[in-house]
């Protein structure tokens, strides 16, 4: 089922039962508002529309995409969630901004829209208009503004996933959504942060490590399933782990207020950190020399064989006299093929 945040609250005589209830719901939510300390900003990549939609649904049509609205509020945490969560997953953020152009709406803003009829109106009244209670709520238009799919309230990465699948390929011409989804039978992430031997204790200190020692810092959150293939498939392969030994490796939740001392020595929580270094996916790798500078980073999805290539790129300083990590890489795999190897790329 869906999460969404509803937009009115009608007053009952059981004020008192109210007051009980909400009350639960604060106290269980308490933590997911303390991750969500750090409100996450919408991505750059989000159309800086004029709001007349008759132009949007034309301008995405001519650059062979559709149309999706974000409708959202101030402080709603499962617009938070779908920013971090859906949008913190490369792979769905590449694939929405291949697809779509996204346009966000406030559903209590007052910038003049102009309706795809050509009225002219205000976010708020054209929310209205269109029955949006439930924050998020995400409305995919087709090449002549017709709704091919709607979602009231949010939905994870996996499910969320497979309704962008759904609209980029103009499978509503084929089937219906949901027989499209029960074919797919997406799986979630596990939700949780694995951890590994070779991690460095918390609380971080990453400040005066030892002379010549590089520094692997990996930026990950709960709900990130390639994050649980890179603990799944990745950290079970020997050769890459031992290749990781010649580093130090430090885990960070990107949305933990947890206080961390930086390899620069400043202090702050882990996820104004992860902030201030512009992590914008999940999972991050940014390597460090030994004096806090910051040398190379790794933000899309590698496999194994690339993973390893690049932890020893920046272990044996491979940075200093190649630049082109790219370059570092073919030679690696040339030598190692001359030496009587198999390379296989993908695995």
């Amino acid at each position: 089922m869906a999460s969404a945040c509803r937009t009115e609250v009608r007053p009952t005589a059981w004020h008192r039962i109210v007051w009980i209830f909400v009350s639960l719901i604060l106290l269980a939510t308490a933590s997911s508002a303390a991750e969500e300390a750090e409100y996450p900003d919408q991505p750059a990549w989000f159309k800086q529309s004029f709001l007349d939609l008759r132009e949007d649904v034309a301008e995405a049509k001519q650059a062979g995409k559709r149309v999706l609205l974000y409708f959202h509020q101030d402080g709603c945490p499962y617009c938070a969630r779908l920013l971090r969560e859906n949008f913190g997953n490369r792979r769905i953020a590449e694939k929405t901004r291949k697809h779509f152009d996204v346009i966000a709406i406030n559903i209590w803003g007052d910038r003049e829209v102009t309706d795809l009829q050509g009225r002219e109106t205000t976010e708020k009244k054209f929310s209205a208009q269109l029955g949006v209670q439930y924050t998020p709520t995400l409305i995919f238009l087709d090449e002549q503004g017709r709704v091919v799919a709607r979602l009231n309230g949010y939905y994870p990465p996996h499910k969320f996933e497979v309704v962008l699948d759904y609209v980029a390929g103009h499978m509503e011409k084929k089937q219906r959504l949901v027989d499209y989804y029960r074919s797919r039978d997406p799986q979630p992430a596990s939700g949780k942060l694995h951890e590994e031997p070779f991690f460095l204790p918390h609380p971080l200190k990453l400040a005066n490590r030892p002379k010549g020692r590089m520094l692997a810092v990996l930026f990950e959150q709960a709900t990130c399933e390639p994050c649980d293939e890179l603990h799944g498939d990745h950290f079970t392969r020997r050769d890459l782990v031992t290749a990781l030994t010649n580093l130090d490796v430090a885990q960070v939740d990107v949305w933990s207020s947890e206080e961390v001392t930086t390899p620069a020595g400043q202090s702050l929580p882990a996820s104004r950190w992860a902030k201030e270094l512009g992590v914008r996916y999940t999972p991050s790798w940014v390597f460090f020399d030994d004096q806090g500078r910051e040398v190379f980073r790794v933000d899309a999805w590698v496999r194994p064989f690339h993973l390893h290539g690049i932890i020893d790129y920046v272990a044996t300083r491979g940075y200093l006299s190649q630049p082109n990590m790219q370059r570092f890489l073919q030679h690696r795999s040339e030598v190692l093929r001359e030496k009587g190897f198999k390379v296989d790329l993908m695995k």
